[in-house]
């Protein structure tokens, strides 16, 4: 399997952990010193712990991810141990009336362990959101 396509896999494996509010499996495909820049937070988060203490507080509050897609999705490998994914998400929030369609961009790195690990992930709106 070609790096593009193993990055591919745990991209698909991000998003689909997300789009089933599975918060172990989507926090399981982030390293723990990864970084996460959301435009819905007024700071970075500067680890996954911190962004799972942020996911805690929103569930709280009734957050919950109904669904999650993917469109336009483009990888590019930039050596052998580092990739980035760039994509447009359309996810589904319980109690909205409407999928909110944003930009994100996922830095993934290889472990020593092979694995493709997100190292930060950075979201924004889409300024095109039809």
């Amino acid at each position: 399997m070609s790096a593009e396509d193993e990055v591919g896999a745990a991209a698909d494996a991000l998003v689909g952990a997300f789009g089933a509010h599975d918060p172990e499996g989507y926090f399981a495909a982030f390293d723990p010193e990864a970084t996460f820049m959301f435009y819905t937070t007024d700071r970075l988060l500067a680890s996954r712990s911190e962004w799972e203490s942020e996911w805690a507080e929103l569930e709280a509050s009734g957050f919950r991810v109904e669904r999650c897609t993917t469109e336009n999705r483009r990888i590019d490998v930039i050596n052998a141990d580092v990739a980035i994914l760039t994509h447009t998400v359309r996810t589904k929030i319980a109690g909205e009336p409407d999928a909110v369609r944003e930009r994100e961009t996922i830095v993934f790195r290889r472990g020593a362990d092979g694995r493709w690990l997100a190292i930060h992930e950075h979201l924004s709106p889409d300024p095109n959101p039809a």
